[in-house]
């Protein structure tokens, strides 16, 4: 009997903890990894960043961000930095946006309008025109963002279903 009082303890235990789990998880409000940042009075910008890995183990940061100028205009961006010396990108060259049915998406390079200093400008760097296919990527199908280079074979990174939704969000307006 002290026994089956003792399971009956275990059980009533495990219950109270996994109700109180999905209790928390219910009601706990989404954490979106998004931060908003005021550039100057009235240019807001929000922002994703997520660090991904190229196909050679080399950790790139992918910054996703929609910038709000004064006057209104809302524009959304992929900026992409490595390491310095992981590669020189070709910026004559958009970047593609590969899914995993085959479909392939092109993003304009912007990289001339990061940095308004050109001694500041990195060969392992890039920003990439997002705002006119960013609808078009699918929340539900990983995609594979492809970069080329101007010393050997194209940079492949994986990015997840769950990063492009929260891009997507970017257009939302949070």
């Amino acid at each position: 009997m002290k026994r089956f009082l003792h399971f009956l303890g275990l059980i009533l235990v495990v219950v109270v903890l996994a109700g109180g789990l999905a209790l928390n998880g219910a009601i706990a409000p989404a954490q979106a990894a998004l931060r908003q940042l005021e550039e100057a009075p009235g240019q807001t910008v929000v922002q994703s960043r997520q660090t991904l890995k190229d196909q050679e183990g080399n950790t790139w940061q992918a910054i996703a961000f929609r910038r709000t100028t004064p006057d209104g205009e809302n524009h959304i961006y992929l900026r992409l930095v490595a390491f310095p010396g992981v590669a020189t990108l070709d910026h004559s060259q958009p970047l593609r946006l590969k899914n995993f049915t085959g479909k392939t998406l092109k993003a304009v390079d912007l990289s001339e309008s990061m940095f308004t200093d050109e001694t500041q400008s990195q060969p392992g760097s890039g920003q990439y025109d997002l705002g006119p296919i960013l609808m078009e990527l699918e929340t539900a199908i990983p995609i594979r963002l492809i970069l080329a280079t101007m010393e050997g074979p194209d940079i492949v990174l994986n990015v997840a279903p769950e990063m492009i939704a929260e891009w997507r969000s970017l257009a939302s307006g949070i």
